[in-house]
Parts: C-alpha cells; structure tokens; sequence
C-alpha cells in the first residue's frame, strides 16, 4: 500500500447486522458509515440479482431461494401464498415501493472493483488471461473454479470473498476473506497497510 494508506477489506456481510456492528437494516448501516469514513462499496452477485429482479421476472424465483425472501421480509414484505405470477408482480411491486431512494442510490453506486498499491479487490475474482482493466462483471460477481484453480500471476494479488472458506486463504495470487458469515457467524475484515497484512475476526452465533 501507499504510504499513509491503510485499507480494511470486510468479506461478505450476507445481512448479518449483527456481526457488522441483505437486510435493510445492514444497507442502513453502511450509508450511515459512509458519511463519516471514505467507504468503497463493491458489488456482489446478490446485490447484481436483487435489483435485476426489480425488472426481470424471471430472476424473481431464483433470487427468492439465493436469500431473497429474507430480504424481502426485512423490507416489510411477505409473500403470500404460493410462487406463481401473480404473487411475482406484487413482490416486484411491493419491493420496489419499499426499497427507500438511497437504496436505490447505494445500489446503483456499487463499483464492479477496486485497486490501491498491489491489491485489486473484486467480489468473486477475476478471469485468468483478461487484463484487470477489462475484467467482465459477471466474472467479477460469479466467477468460482476457474479463478480459484489458477496460479498465474494476475498483475496485483486479488482479494476476493463469494465461496465461502473455513479460515482465511491466502494464496500467491489471492486472498480469499469470506468467511460464511450467513452460516457460520464469522465476519472477516482484511488489515492491509504498507506490507503488513492482519486480520480481524467477529463471531456470533
């Protein structure tokens, strides 16, 4: 890292207020914190699949079983019934009608990736072979074995959260910092400043 720069790199939340201290109450958390830190918040496959549901009915199923009901309930929103057309529109409905403006806003800030000194950040990682100035998002947001199989040097070491690890993994080319916190109840935020890396755990079951 630059001088003077010190970066905390929290892996994914999943909604867990509770370990943070993709629920309401967690995006009301982060935009309260922005205000008063210099936050980069990036994007995530479920932040993607969320808000494409807004528009796109046929994600709607798919994200309901990806934590979407969940959702849905911390905005206040119940489903009613069983899963057909009908009950889709009105969810879209109701959820756009609940999700406030700077939702709307936090969302649509959400960068793709980030990079400081020798570190690129990305939610799932980066295809191998691609420079990291043209990196896809739907390789930023998914991508899984390829990116994990790979030992090529990627230009930077990529931190990365989206499959889930028992501990931090880190690697020549990659630092892996989800830790499941949805399952396990274990939030990790990667330290890194100068040449030093430490982490920082929080657990609640």
């Amino acid at each position: 890292m630059p001088a003077g720069v010190r970066i905390y790199a929290v892996g994914d939340i999943h909604g867990r207020l509770d370990l943070l201290d993709e629920s309401r109450e967690t995006i009301d958390r982060l935009i309260m914190r922005a205000e008063t830190s210099e936050c980069v918040f990036l994007k995530g496959n479920h932040e993607q699949i969320a808000i494409s549901c807004l528009r796109d009915r046929g994600l709607f199923e798919r994200w309901m079983r990806m934590g979407g009901l969940e959702t849905l309930m911390s905005y206040g929103i119940t489903p009613e019934g069983r899963s057909d057309d009908r009950q889709i529109i009105r969810l879209q409905a109701a959820f756009h009608d609940a999700l406030p403006r700077s939702h709307f806003r936090f969302f649509r800030d959400l960068q793709g990736s980030f990079a400081c000194g020798d570190f690129f950040f990305a939610h799932a990682g980066v295809k191998p072979g691609v420079p990291l100035s043209h990196q896809k998002e739907s390789d930023l947001l998914w991508i899984r074995a390829e990116f994990l199989s790979s030992v090529q040097d990627f230009g930077m070491i990529v931190v990365h959260g989206h499959t889930p690890t028992h501990a931090v993994d880190v690697g020549p080319n990659r630092i892996n910092i989800d830790t499941g916190a949805f399952a396990t109840g274990r939030l990790t935020c990667l330290v890194v400043e100068g040449p030093e890396l430490s982490i920082i755990d929080t657990q609640n079951r």
